[in-house]
């Protein structure tokens, strides 16, 4: 069936890579464990605190073998059977507001496909719950090794680095401090550079 409506699918049902690749409709969807999370379009203070966060790191970036990705591209993650066995075709697709891969390998031309090394999510009213809960989960099982967490309203990042298979918080860093960035040891991002806006 081509599937050209949201509408079209059961919220409730599981879905997989190969299916969610075919769909298309417009507007953006995430897969976590099979489930249909829904995209909503940020808002400005949004695509502020992203838009000045990319700078930092992409320009950083640029000449080196990692790489960053920015919102809407497919990242593929890992998913597992009950058995324990990695699954041919994922069920788990997400679209990260900042993403770093430091393998290149990881990248193909429908994304990543792969586990990044470090991820970015900047927290806004309707995906709050899900960054804290089910992407934080999801990040800490498949192995992400850094993922940040960024409060634009209340001006902070809480930067969880993964240690023994759990996220342990790194620091929860205000405006006007110093970020040090676990996977891009040469890098430090100023958070006033992040959150300083007319």
């Amino acid at each position: 069936m081509i599937v050209t409506s949201l509408s079209q699918l059961d919220l409730d049902g599981h879905y997989t890579y190969s299916e969610y690749y075919e769909w298309e409709f417009d507007g953006y969807v995430e897969l976590i464990r099979g489930k249909i999370f829904p995209l909503p379009t940020p808002w400005t203070l949004h695509q502020r605190v992203l838009g000045d966060l990319c700078i930092s790191i992409l320009s950083h970036l640029k000449g080196k073998k990692a790489k960053g990705y920015v919102r809407l591209f497919d990242v593929r993650l890992p998913s597992y059977g009950l058995d324990g066995k990695l699954l041919a075709d994922t069920d788990t697709v997400v679209q990260p507001d900042l993403c770093v891969f430091c393998d290149p390998a990881k990248i193909d031309k429908r994304g990543g496909n792969g586990v990044p090394d470090l991820v970015v999510e900047v927290l806004s009213t309707f995906t709050a719950k899900k960054d804290l809960n089910e992407k934080f989960n999801l990040y800490e099982e498949v192995g992400v090794k850094e993922y940040w967490v960024v409060f634009p309203d209340s001006q902070a990042i809480n930067v969880y680095l993964l240690q023994d298979n759990r996220y342990l918080l790194r620091g929860s860093y205000e405006e006007n401090t110093k970020v040090p960035v676990a996977t891009l040891p040469d890098l430090v991002i100023d958070s006033a550079d992040i959150f300083t806006h007319p």
